[in-house]
């Protein structure tokens, strides 16, 4: 029994085995040409398989020396077929192999290559993106709060009035206005105060001292004036925010000029020969200092180069939005809450400790959107006006695990 070589394929693959010889440019007629098309890897291995099979068949079907002869006569004969033309099948199989290896069957493909962990477990948890879980946090906490604000409105009304924001006295409340535009005297008392320290006028002892005067005067004034007056809770407020501003700018405004002023005394005492160092007290410098939005004084800060007024646009509209949100958070949760509550050494300890709770979500509320507004918002919005360049204004604080992370 002889082997045919184009029997060795099964009649399953015969279309496959056609389409490769079309594409593989072969073409040719007889057995030889059959065998030398079949180069790939997968055809390979079921043209050795249905091989094998015939010539298991062949040795079972055969008797004694005379089988097994005809066996080595197959074999030799099939060796001597894939022997012949080794040039021709050394091309073809360089250009079959010039391109990686393919799967002829997509289920032949193999989906499980390497060890992985699920997705939630603890070793992969924190190495991959979890934006799709907070979008999905976002959007469960806007329903359930839109929720709550519609039962609210629907139980009590809009229960937001002008008495929180102004007062009938809002109008006379001219001295903390006054108050507000006077302030900008304190930081010119000392840049006057710097400027005879630079022309060596006073001692050291003195430039201290009268610093210490200025800084704590303008913030016990403001005090003063809003304790004299019956103001409304925003003008009071605002008061204070720029009084508080002017106050911590002065103070680093007199601990950078007394820096400053040491290192112009080095050198002009020869200890730092080698740094070119002049002390200049810059007026300009300081009104910059003072409607900039950081509290940290320096002669020069990094500048962006123009101002984006599309961008600026849309975070006034943003401060807008939020501000409108807190004012409605306070007016319609907090202050009803407040103004039904006992005195908390007065009532039931447990009724104390529920309102306390009552008041933390929307407070909670009412912090974010402060520091969205103020620290964000209204920060960014100054600084693309006056072209500040250095905008990190906050860190994570939400990342962190200790107060020195914060820092």
């Amino acid at each position: 029994m002889t082997i045919n070589p184009e029997n060795i394929t099964s009649s399953s693959d015969d279309n496959n085995l056609r389409r490769r010889r079309g594409s593989g440019g072969g073409g040719g007629d007889g057995g030889d040409k059959s065998v030398d098309d079949v180069t790939e890897l997968d055809s390979s291995s079921v043209d050795a398989s249905s091989s094998s099979d015939d010539l298991t068949s062949d040795a079972r079907d055969g008797s004694g020396n005379g089988g097994l002869d005809k066996v080595s006569e197959a074999v030799s004969t099939t060796v001597g077929k894939i022997s012949d033309g080794d040039g021709v099948q050394e091309e073809q199989r360089k250009a079959n192999e010039t391109t990686p290896l393919k799967y002829v069957y997509r289920a032949s493909a193999p989906a499980h290559r390497r060890n992985k962990e699920s997705p939630l477990s603890s070793a992969a948890i924190f190495k991959q993106s979890h934006a799709g879980l907070l979008n999905l946090c976002i959007v469960v906490l806007i329903a359930v709060n839109s929720r709550l604000i519609i039962e609210n409105l629907m139980k009590y009304g809009l229960l937001i009035g002008s008495g929180f924001w102004s007062s009938s006295t809002s109008v006379r409340d001219w001295p903390l206005l006054m108050c507000c535009l006077s302030l900008p005297i304190f930081p010119l008392a000392a840049f006057l105060v710097e400027k005879m320290a630079q022309k060596k006028y006073m001692t050291e002892h003195v430039v201290v001292t009268l610093h210490i005067v200025i800084t704590t005067a303008s913030i016990l004034y403001p005090v003063l004036v809003i304790l004299r007056c019956d103001s409304a809770f925003l003008s009071g407020g605002t008061l204070m925010m720029f009084a508080c501003i002017v106050w911590m700018k002065l103070v680093s405004y007199a601990h950078t000029n007394y820096d400053m002023r040491q290192l112009a005394k080095s050198v002009d005492e020869g200890e730092n020969s080698e740094i070119n160092y002049s002390y200049n007290v810059s007026f300009k410098s300081l009104a910059y200092f003072m409607v900039a939005p950081t509290l940290c004084y320096q002669l020069s800060y990094p500048r962006s180069a123009s101002i984006r007024k599309g961008w600026l646009a849309r975070q006034l509209i943003k401060l807008v939005i939020f501000t409108g949100l807190m004012g409605f958070i306070i007016e319609q949760y907090i202050n009803p809450i407040v103004r039904s509550s006992q005195h908390p050494f007065e009532g039931n300890l447990l009724y104390a400790i529920e309102r306390v709770l009552k008041l933390s979500v929307p407070i909670l509320y009412v912090w974010l959107c402060m520091f969205y507004s103020l620290f964000h918002l209204w920060l960014n919005i100054l600084a693309e006006i006056l072209r500040f360049g250095d905008r990190e204004f906050y860190k994570d604080w939400w990342n962190a695990k200790t107060i020195d992370e914060v820092d």
